[in-house]
């Protein structure tokens, strides 16, 4: 391809996506090192270099692979995990294990014990159930772990009802009934090898205001006082999640992280002292404000179909199972020709993926130029919650991931192949012929 032909591609950190599209195939994921290092930065900058005891963890349900554990060990930032399959990609990357928090509101007993034999740094326990399995964990094992609980301060966030996780009716965490927390802090202040650190609570995800944050540490920091009164329990960290959202449309109003960061820490500095107790370690948990513009997602158009007078669809080699989030939620993305970048935009068309159900559709009514198939579609801000909730559905393979960096590029995961979709299947004797 001439130099005149690469002007009229889209450069993703110094890569020819159209470039990689032809090297990978189709669908790609593409992940940004360099926008991943900078948001890390950007976190220690405003936040970790700025406020004395505190702690960031990347929150790796978004997007998880060793590669990735390696950038986060790299900058500094812990790990935040939710299962043992998070966890056990921590482990064989190398990632330090102290800087691992461990979550989950049902944690099995294997994934306990896998979490206790690795001696993580943090579990956060969500319930009695889990405490109990932990008290008799670490007894069999004779080793002491540290933990935090997880309460539901009793407010949302405006934000789609799946992902609100902070309001009373929730799966997540301990009720904030003063005699419920009083007996189970007391209780574990008397285990033998059990630490409580302190609480954790998150609000949801995709959020764009921080008074909610603000409401939550004043609940929260109510109950501290109540504990260091009642039981001379003295809170050392306070976890406050994260969930700051970020702009996958032009309807989206993101923030800058410390909109949420400053305001976090005055409201806890300003509580503090209105209870005349010591700021505790405050621990953020961003993940999606890390990942998701740190990745765009390449198909190649295939069917063009014209509906006079009603719509035009254009469909990619992918869709729901690459991309759940429309179809689970309703998520809104933007996207661009590739090939085409700097053409006019001048027609509207619907992008369809290549499940056999009506309901996969990517993006509705989405400006382009002239389409024909052969082209590249890229679409932007997809790092978060693609990769970690893709799925075979139709019998798909799963696309590759390519880690691009400042004009390189690299597989980090490999595409899947037919033969990884029958893998582990077995035809019972008596089926064969």
């Amino acid at each position: 391809m001439n130099k005149q032909d690469n002007m009229e591609n889209m450069i993703f950190s110094g890569c020819d996506t159209v470039e990689l599209a032809k090297k990978y195939g189709t669908p790609l994921y593409v992940v940004s090192e360099d926008i991943i290092r900078e948001r890390c930065m950007k976190i220690k900058d405003v936040f970790l270099n700025k406020y004395p005891n505190t702690m960031a963890a990347y929150a790796s349900k978004a997007f998880l692979t060793m590669a990735m554990c390696k950038i986060i060990e790299n900058e500094g930032l812990n790990l935040d995990v939710v299962s043992g399959g998070e966890l056990y990609t921590a482990i064989k990357a190398g990632f330090p294990m102290g800087r691992i928090i461990f979550h989950g509101n049902n944690k099995s007993w294997d994934e306990l014990l896998l979490a206790v034999e690795h001696n993580v740094g943090r579990i956060i326990v969500d319930n009695l159930y889990e405490l109990e399995m932990l008290e008799e964990i670490t007894s069999r094992q004779n080793k002491d772990i540290n933990i935090l609980f997880r309460v539901a301060p009793g407010i949302g966030g405006n934000t789609h009802d799946y992902i609100s996780t902070g309001q009373k009716d929730s799966k997540f965490g301990i009720p904030l009934d003063p005699s419920v927390i009083k007996d189970i802090v007391n209780r574990t202040i008397n285990s033998n090898n059990i630490r409580l650190l302190g609480f954790h609570f998150h609000l949801g995800s995709q959020l764009f205001e921080n008074q909610i944050y603000v409401n939550a540490i004043e609940i929260i920091t109510k109950l501290m006082n109540y504990l260091k009164e009642e039981l001379d329990f003295k809170t050392l960290e306070l976890n406050v999640g994260g969930g700051f959202g970020i702009g996958y449309t032009d309807k989206d109003t993101p923030k800058p992280i410390e909109y949420f960061t400053d305001i976090i820490m005055e409201t806890v500095k300003l509580q503090c002292d209105k209870y005349k107790m010591p700021i505790p370690t405050i621990i953020i948990e961003p993940g999606r404000w890390i990942i998701a513009e740190a990745g765009i997602t390449l198909y190649t158009i295939g069917v063009i179909k014209e509906i006079p007078g009603i719509r035009t669809y254009a469909s990619i080699d992918g869709g729901l199972p690459d991309n759940p989030r429309p179809a689970l939620y309703q998520a809104e993305y933007d996207a661009v020709v590739a090939n085409k970048i700097n053409q006019k935009a001048d027609k509207v068309v619907t992008i369809a993926g290549k499940c056999c159900e009506t309901g996969d559709i990517l993006i509705w009514d989405l400006k382009t130029p002239d389409l024909e198939p052969g082209d590249i579609l890229a679409v932007l801000n997809t790092g978060a919650y693609n990769f970690s909730m893709a799925s075979n559905y139709n019998r798909l393979p799963r696309p590759a991931v390519v880690l691009v960096s400042n004009g390189s590029s690299e597989i980090i995961v490999e595409r899947q192949t037919y033969d990884d979709l029958l893998r582990g299947e077995k035809i019972p004797s008596y089926l064969r012929g």
